[in-house]
């Protein structure tokens, strides 16, 4: 049997320091109790709507397409012959663009699980949990940090002369950069990069990277993973 606590009459509504109470209700109180929590919102529906119109909408786009353009689908395969050059579906060309550069452990499992990896865990970093600007403090040490980080990579990027990975990576270092100006009169765009944290950045630069990879493996690769220009009727 648990021990009885004694109860004390006093005043005050703070449910949090005392949230075991007997509320003594008179013609001149109310039972209300002050509580303040944080701003929340509830996954159904508001979360769950939004995910299904965007299914929704993601549906009607690819019917209304499919009106118009045919699939890009090519002859039966045949065994005896093999196109050149043999390229994956769209969604793995990016990891077939790496191949060019990289050994298959280093460009098929190194770097993608180690991006996922980061993906992961960057998001929990204090910065990112208190949703603050990657330039609200230690402006200077945190630029010296990325200054340093963009260097080496791109450094990493030109020994192995993966140029299509170099340029995204020196265009969200430039707006990066641009975001850690202080200016007396900041102008929207400048305003709204400052506000953005650490993960904006990876999360922005990984998609940008796996955009102009998928690209370049799409369009501009010919046969022996050649680079042509897409009107060159090689690819």
């Amino acid at each position: 049997m648990s021990e009885s606590k004694d109860f004390v009459a006093g005043m005050g509504s703070d449910s949090r320091k005392s949230p075991v109470r007997v509320a003594f209700v008179t013609r001149r109180t109310s039972p209300h109790v002050t509580a303040h929590d944080d701003d929340t919102v509830m996954a159904f529906p508001e979360a769950l709507f939004r995910a299904i119109v965007a299914i929704e909408l993601l549906a009607l786009v690819l019917v209304v397409l499919s009106l118009f353009w045919n699939a890009p689908l090519e002859e039966l395969a045949d065994p005896l012959q093999t196109p050149n050059p043999a390229k994956a579906p769209w969604y793995f060309l990016g990891l077939q663009e790496l191949l060019h550069y990289f050994p298959p452990v280093v460009a098929g499992v190194l770097i993608p699980g180690l991006v996922v990896l980061a993906l992961i865990v960057i998001p929990y970093f204090r910065i990112n949990i208190e949703g603050e600007g990657l330039w609200k403090h230690n402006r200077t040490a945190r630029l010296r940090m990325v200054t340093a980080v963009v260097i080496l990579f791109a450094v990493f990027l030109l020994v192995f002369k993966v140029y299509v990975a170099l340029a995204p990576t020196l265009l969200i270092a430039g707006f990066m950069f641009y975001a850690a100006v202080e200016r007396a009169v900041p102008g929207r765009l400048l305003r709204w990069l400052a506000a953005k944290p650490l993960s904006f950045w990876i999360m922005s630069w990984f998609l940008l990277s796996a955009a102009v990879l998928t690209l370049v493996g799409t369009f501009f690769r010919g046969p022996g993973w050649s680079f042509v220009m897409p009107w060159s009727g090689q690819i």
